[in-house]
């Protein structure tokens, strides 16, 4: 289950790289896949988190 979510997770991350590296390029930020790793564990950790939230939530709902 994790892992799926996880390749989801990077899916939508990968979606909007492009936007985030326009904007660390007009803030004089050089983004390179050295820099992004740590910033990508993150996000999992994050979207993970609000994964488990939304799934809590559903399920106190029904």
């Amino acid at each position: 289950m994790f892992e799926d979510k996880s390749l989801q997770f990077m899916q939508i991350a990968m979606k909007y790289l492009p936007e985030a590296k326009e904007q660390l390029d007009k803030s004089g930020v050089e983004l390179s896949m050295d820099l992004i790793e740590p910033f990508m564990n993150l996000f999992m950790k994050v979207m993970q988190e609000a994964y488990e939230l939304g799934r809590e939530d559903a399920i106190a709902n029904k």
